[in-house]
Parts: C-alpha cells; structure tokens; sequence
C-alpha cells in the first residue's frame, strides 16, 4: 500500500524526471515513411507526441518522456537509419505539458 506520503514522492520523482522535445527535421523526410517510423521509435522508447508533415517540407516531432529516452530518439532521428534523407535536425527542451496520451502521426 502506497501511503499518502510516498505518492506525493512518487509523482514528484516522476514529473521532475519528464521532459518535451520538439524536433524539426529538415531533408526528404515526406512521403517517405518517416512519421510512421519516428512513431515506431517513439513508442519503443515509451514516448508520447506527435509527428506532423509542415508545409515546408519539414516533420515536427513532439515527444514527451524521460531525458533520456527523449534524447534516444533524437540520436536515432540523427544516426543515417531513417528513411528518406536527414539532412538536419534541429531541436528546442521544455517542460512537458502532460496532455499527450500516445504518439499519433498527423
């Protein structure tokens, strides 16, 4: 049982340890696969986010979760393994905002 104490503990431990990224990736990165197998990452790594096609040829992806799964995935989106062809990624560190549930492809 957990106390009243602990769960506090907890969701501090937990909140404290979650982070967003949000990554812009620059190259042949539309209509190649790419949303579908950032989500397929994403969700190994345990994220919540998103992985949107910009007008300008750019994909958004926003992920939430542990630093370090967070920056797993960047490291993939970087690593030469993706489809299409990075050229850049570019990324910005913030607080999660907690109203991600899943990592959908938009």
């Amino acid at each position: 049982m957990v106390t009243i104490g602990e769960r506090s503990r907890l969701r501090s431990v937990h909140s404290d340890s979650a982070i967003r990224l949000t990554a812009w990736v620059h190259g042949q990165v539309q209509g190649v696969g790419f949303r579908w197998w950032t989500r397929s990452r994403a969700l190994e790594l345990g994220l919540v986010g998103t992985a949107s096609n910009l007008r300008d040829g750019r994909v958004e992806i926003i992920a939430e979760g542990s630093r370090e799964a967070c920056e797993t995935l960047l490291a993939t989106l970087r690593g030469g393994r993706a489809p299409g062809r990075v050229d850049r990624v570019t990324e910005r560190w913030t607080d999660p905002t907690g109203t991600l549930t899943a990592f959908v492809e938009r």
